[in-house]
C-alpha cells in the first residue's frame, strides 16, 4: 500500500476587515501525493526546470512573482520565453499524479452570515480535511497516519493553526471522528516542491470563482484533478461539493439539490 502525504497553501487573504473587490475570496489547495511519486517524478521533474533556466534549484517557484515576472522571474517579461517557461511548468502540473482538494471562502457573503467572527483559514481548513478523509476512506487508508504539511505564516498565526487543526482532528468536525492527521510546518524558503506546486494551482481556483466566464486555463487543466464523484469515470466533472468546497454553500437551484457536501460513491479513483 502506498502512503499518502497532503501539501497544503492558499491564495488571497483571510482578513475580514477589509476586503479586496477586486479577489474577494480565501483559497486554500490541498494537493495529495503519493511518496513515492512525489520524490520519484515530481521533485525531480521541478529541479530540472529549476536547472534549466535558473542553472541552480535554490529558487522557489512563487505564483505571485511569476505572474508579475518579479524578483528571480523578471526574465518572464520577455514574451517568447514567458510562454516556453509556463508550457513547460504547465505540463509538470499535469504529468504530476496528485489529487486535488480546495475550498474558496467568498469572504463578502461570510461576513453576512452567523459565522463571519470565525477566521476563513480555520473554515477552509475544517472543510478540506473532512474531504481529505473521505478520499483516504476511499483509499481504506483512513486508519494510516497521513502528514499534511502547511506553510509557515508567522509565530502568532502558526500556534493558533496548529491549534485549530488539532481540535478539528481530535473530533469537531462534522463526523465527529478522530482523524489520524498530523500537521507539519514548513518555511517557504525550505524550498519543497509540493509547497511549490500547491501555491501554484490556488490562485486559478479562486479565479474560477471570482471571474467564472473568463478564459482559465490553468483550472481548466486542474479539473481534472479534483477529488470527485464517481471516480476515474468522471474526469473533470462532479468534483462540486466534493473536491472543491464553496463557503458559503451556494443555494441550491432546486428542490431535490441539496447544497452541502456529500460523501463520494462509486468506482474509487486513483491518484
Amino acid at each position: 500500500m502506498q502512503r499518502l502525504c497532503g501539501v497544503v497553501d492558499e491564495s488571497g487573504d483571510h482578513s475580514l476587515a477589509k476586503i479586496d473587490q477586486e479577489y474577494p475570496v480565501f483559497v486554500l489547495a490541498l494537493c495529495i501525493f503519493h511518496e513515492r511519486h512525489y520524490a520519484e517524478k515530481i521533485i525531480p521533474a521541478i529541479e530540472k526546470l529549476k536547472f534549466n533556466y535558473f542553472g541552480h534549484d535554490s529558487v522557489v517557484l512563487h505564483e505571485n512573482e511569476i505572474r508579475k515576472q518579479k524578483g528571480d522571474f523578471g526574465f518572464l517579461a520577455h514574451l517568447p520565453t514567458r510562454r516556453a517557461f509556463m508550457e513547460q511548468l504547465s505540463s509538470i502540473v499535469e504529468a504530476s499524479n496528485f489529487v486535488l482538494i480546495a475550498c474558496v471562502v467568498d469572504k463578502t457573503r461570510l461576513i453576512k452570515t452567523p459565522d463571519a467572527a470565525t477566521n476563513p483559514y480555520h473554515l477552509a481548513l475544517g472543510l478540506c480535511l473532512e474531504a481529505l478523509r473521505c478520499f483516504l476512506a476511499e483509499k481504506n487508508q483512513d486508519h494510516l497516519k497521513t502528514h499534511v504539511v502547511v506553510e509557515c505564516r508567522g509565530k502568532k498565526e502558526d500556534s493558533e493553526l496548529e491549534l485549530e487543526f488539532r481540535r478539528i482532528c481530535d473530533g469537531d468536525n462534522p463526523t465527529n471522528r478522530i482523524l489520524p492527521f498530523d500537521v507539519v510546518f514548513a518555511n517557504k524558503q525550505t524550498n519543497l516542491a509540493g509547497l511549490q506546486l500547491a501555491d501554484l494551482v490556488a490562485r486559478p481556483v479562486g479565479l474560477s470563482y471570482v471571474r467564472p466566464h473568463q478564459p482559465n486555463q490553468a483550472f481548466d487543466l486542474l479539473k481534472r484533478k479534483f477529488f470527485r464523484d464517481g471516480g476515474r469515470a468522471q474526469l473533470g466533472v462532479r468534483y462540486e461539493e466534493v473536491g472543491l468546497k464553496i463557503f458559503p454553500p451556494r443555494k441550491a437551484k432546486g428542490p431535490d439539490e441539496p447544497t452541502e457536501a456529500k460523501t463520494p460513491t462509486g468506482n474509487p479513483q486513483s491518484t
